[in-house]
């Protein structure tokens, strides 16, 4: 019987550790600011994460989108480049959406894609992931 309570917790140990090493966080981090709904910018946006992704390799790096402004029309479910958005979404890749901006053009969250996220002030945001070590990048 002791014998298998040791196996057992060797076991789980063992898997412990295997999930830990999984867990590592990304080396690189990158929080880039889209402004302008142009849809130009946004295709260019979704080119650069993916270079980034290629070159860096896309587990090592963690990116985030901090819609502010006009930019977060791109970010309705609606937008010409919805499906663009989803496909980044399913690459790893964090949408954020300022909802000061959201006020203040009376976006409601209900025309938005679904998956994405929201912060309360899109430059706070960038600030803080800044000061947390995130490379500032802008397309």
């Amino acid at each position: 019987m002791l014998h298998r309570l040791f196996a057992l917790a060797a076991a789980c140990v063992l898997l412990w550790g295997a999930g830990a090493a999984r867990a590592e966080p990304p080396r690189y981090r990158a929080v880039v600011q889209v402004s302008e709904g142009d849809t130009k910018k946004w295709n260019a946006l979704f080119g650069n994460i993916r270079n980034v992704q290629a070159e860096l390799g896309r587990e090592r790096i963690a990116v985030t989108v901090v819609a502010i402004g006009p930019g977060i029309d791109m970010l309705k479910a609606d937008s010409l480049v919805a499906n663009r958005v989803e496909e980044a979404m399913a690459e790893g890749v964090r949408f954020v959406a300022c909802e000061n901006t959201m006020k203040a053009l009376h976006v409601p969250k209900d025309d938005m894609l679904e998956r994405i996220g929201y912060v309360p002030a899109g430059y706070a945001e960038i600030i803080r992931l800044q000061q947390e070590g995130w490379s500032y990048l802008r397309p």
